[in-house]
């Protein structure tokens, strides 16, 4: 501080210029971050014998075969901030549904523009959910403890959530029930379009055979205001 302060009484603003404290020296070069990043969205070539790489294989693999020397500890940090998990893996499906196309365009037309003054519902079902009940109540958070739950349980049996997602306003309505047939669909159907009474409704579904049942198609042609929009088979 002194220094800089005699500067500028000797010099005024000019003697605020000039020397400046120079930058951290840089450890890794850019093409070596860029190169582990690279490799690391590849899939490792067939002689490592890797399905997936981890922090250590990928050194010793660029060690090895590029002469570049780094820690496993940097690859570590670097998939941190570039949020890179090679270690995790996805599934997919293929639909066979020969109106895919239609029924996609429909669906996501819904949720990204509904039509003006309707209501959108996204309907959905999670079945045969285990109602377990703990044998001991749950220890709370301690100073040096985390909670606890104890792993012994006694089953209630099952039951089945029926719900419903507004997809202007990210309202859900939801209700347990014991049992899933297209009489219990039809039952919650009702309850989450009265609010919308008068409203064009259009309602997203699966397609689970509880939806097209007879009552439901009877219902439905007495209720033109309500319009079911399925998913492509297969795509829910």
């Amino acid at each position: 501080m002194d220094r800089w302060k005699t500067r500028y009484a000797e010099h005024g603003l000019a003697g605020l210029d000039g020397e400046r404290p120079g930058g951290a020296r840089e450890q890794v070069p850019v093409w070596v971050r860029a190169r582990v990043i690279a490799l690391t969205r590849m899939t490792p070539p067939d002689g490592t014998g890797l399905s997936r790489w981890s922090t250590r294989e990928l050194a010793k693999y660029l060690e090895r075969t590029e002469n570049v020397t780094v820690s496993w500890h940097y690859i570590a940090r670097l998939w941190r901030e570039e949020s890179l998990k090679p270690h995790r893996s996805g599934t997919f499906k293929i639909s066979k549904d020969p109106a895919f196309a239609a029924k996609v365009a429909d669906v996501i037309g819904l949720y990204l523009a509904p039509p003006g003054g309707a209501v959108v519902l996204s309907i959905d079902e999670k079945t045969q959910i285990q109602a377990l009940e703990g044998t001991q109540p749950v220890r709370p958070v301690a100073f040096a403890a985390s909670e606890k739950r104890t792993a012994d349980y006694v089953r209630h049996g099952t039951t089945n959530l029926f719900d419903a997602l507004n997809v202007t306003t990210g309202e859900v309505l939801g209700e347990c029930r014991p049992t899933r047939n297209g009489k219990d669909f039809l039952t919650f159907l009702k309850k989450a379009v009265k609010p919308h009474a008068g409203k064009d409704t259009h309602v997203v579904l699966d397609n689970l055979s509880t939806h097209t049942t007879p009552e439901v198609k009877e219902w439905l042609a007495k209720n033109p205001h309500v319009h079911f929009h399925f998913t492509p088979v297969g795509s829910s």
